[in-house]
């Protein structure tokens, strides 16, 4: 070490100071000669020579300066800092709590409130809670009205919502998997086909779309076949989700840019190598809805799971069509995921992004009432998705009728992600998003499991934290007059109820206690609680 040091100075000691300026300011000299001679593109660059770059290098880097010293704690779209720090505490096990009060605007309009009561309700001394303060399953069983011959209870109303291996990098799906396994929540695989990095052990719901990856032949059409055989070699596919749109590009096909299909990748989803994957934009099995449900029904014949469908919402016709076809024909999915249109994970158009489709609250509660008019809630497990991963916005989702919780960007932050915006470039600088092998190197999935159930575990143990504040024993038992919202005008605040026009139907439910005995304690939710249904 002293002689490297020795000689690093005998170097700077030789080095004649004037003639690296000469040889700095020759190079500023050619860069302004480029900047005005030779390139046509930028005309800044043209009228500003040398200096104009800084323009390009501060647009480059603007999002960062506003993310880390710019924005308030507030501010930041699509999470802002606070949300995201809560997150990152709640994944690593550190002090998730604030002080001196809330930041928010508590009068802005929209602003959600929930009514605590004056007697919480308190756990007796030999309940499931009191053992574990992370045990909140879903008060609903997949498939059970419908008979599928395997129907399942989520041990965790809050999941892993669907993202592709591909759109995700391998080391990101596999910290999901580890994770979800200790959580025992569910991971959906997203419509890249099942990979395997969804195989250690954790509940999967296997997700295809228009393009039907992992369950497509040689010319890319569906084949129940290869279902058929996925579902019978992996026992731990416990559903089947068709997507018909998602909210990132709803009424547009998939996309993944070529730079991200791996020759593994390629393999896995039956594509090749580097080129573009763009799904169809509709199904090529059904074109209506009651060619869906015969295709539902199939596939539940066939694979005995349950089966529902993905969509993002906009006009109502359809949904109409399918409510009535299901009293009619008393068939149906078995569970439905309104995905809000507030985008997710999926690479999208920015028009699509910003102006297809509703959010979620506006797409859910539409779509609620329509069934709630026929009597079908308690038929289906209605999951919600679009920025929910956070116990109060969880809850008011809950108290409008949903019955598990998706998180998507929440649990790629919990791994990890710094929300850098590149997730379509195959740049994620942390490893998430991007099939770059360097760059996910940087994933170790032993801890970043650990951060997404740490993450997983405290949103459900302060999801019923505030639902006991609110005197339930389970959030499934949240109504709508438990939340309100601000209107920022005199009407002040308005309960749920009065805004949605439509009462939640009560759950049929019956104790905590009883789906703890359904399930083997610290597992998945291999048994089926005996539940009424009317």
């Amino acid at each position: 070490m002293h002689a490297l040091i020795t000689s690093l100075n005998e170097f700077f000691d030789q080095i004649h100071w004037w003639e690296i300026g000469i040889i700095f300011i020759g190079f500023l000299v050619l860069v302004a000669i480029h900047d005005i001679f030779v390139q046509k593109r930028h005309t800044i660059k043209h009228n500003f020579p040398v200096v104009g770059h800084l323009r390009y290098l501060l647009e480059k880097i603007g999002p960062e300066l506003r993310q880390y010293i710019v924005a308030n704690n507030r501010e930041e779209l699509p999470f802002n800092r606070s949300q995201r720090s809560w997150i990152y505490a709640s994944s690593k096990r550190e002090n998730n709590l604030s002080g001196f009060g809330t930041d928010q605007d508590i009068y802005k309009a929209g602003h959600v409130f929930i009514n605590p009561t004056l007697f919480p309700y308190t756990a007796p001394k030999d309940h499931p809670n009191k053992f574990d303060p992370f045990f909140v399953p879903c008060a609903k069983v997949i498939g059970l009205y419908n008979k599928r011959k395997k129907p399942f209870r989520p041990y965790s109303i809050a999941n892993i919502s669907g993202m592709s291996y591909g759109s995700l990098s391998a080391k990101a799906v596999e910290s999901m998997n580890k994770g979800a396994l200790k959580a025992g929540c569910y991971q959906n695989t997203g419509e890249g086909a099942l990979s395997p990095y969804h195989t250690y052990g954790a509940d999967v719901i296997f997700h295809f779309g228009t393009g039907y990856f992992g369950v497509r032949d040689d010319k890319g059409n569906f084949e129940m076949s290869r279902l058929v055989d996925l579902t019978q070699k992996h026992s731990f596919i416990k559903a089947i989700d068709v997507k018909l749109s998602q909210g990132a590009k709803p009424g547009k096909g998939g996309i993944l840019p070529g730079i991200k299909i791996t020759p593994e990748i390629a393999a896995i989803r039956g594509l090749t190598p580097g080129k573009d994957a763009l799904s169809p934009v509709t199904h090529s099995v059904f074109h209506n809805v009651p060619t869906m449900l015969d295709f539902f029904e199939e596939i539940s014949d066939k694979t005995g799971l349950p089966v529902g469908f993905k969509a993002a919402v906009g006009k109502l016709d359809e949904w109409y069509i399918l409510a009535d076809e299901m009293v009619k024909r008393g068939i149906g999915p078995d569970f439905i995921t309104i995905d809000g249109g507030e985008g997710g994970t999926g690479a999208a158009p920015p028009a699509f992004a910003d102006s297809v489709s509703l959010p979620f609250i506006f797409g859910f509660t539409a779509v609620y009432k329509i069934f709630a008019e026929r009597g079908l809630t308690n038929r289906i497990v209605f999951m919600a998705s679009g920025k929910l991963g956070f116990p109060a916005s969880a809850l008011m989702a809950m108290s409008l009728g949903a019955d598990v919780i998706n998180v998507a960007r929440e649990a790629m932050m919990s791994i990890g992600c710094i929300q850098a915006q590149v997730c379509h470039t195959n740049t994620c600088p942390a490893g998430v998003a991007t099939s770059n092998k360097w760059l996910q190197n940087g994933i170790d999935p032993t801890l970043k499991s650990e951060r997404l159930y740490n993450y997983i575990k405290t949103l459900r143990k302060e999801m019923l934290e505030i639902t006991h504040a609110c005197g339930y024993e389970h959030p499934s038992q949240m109504k709508m007059t438990d939340v309100e919202v601000s209107m920022g005008d005199n009407n002040l605040t308005k309960k749920l109820f009065d805004v949605y026009g439509y009462e939640k139907t009560p759950v049929i439910y019956t104790s905590v206690q009883d789906m703890y005995d359904c399930q083997y304690l610290g597992g998945i939710g291999k048994k089926v609680a005996n539940t009424i249904v009317s």
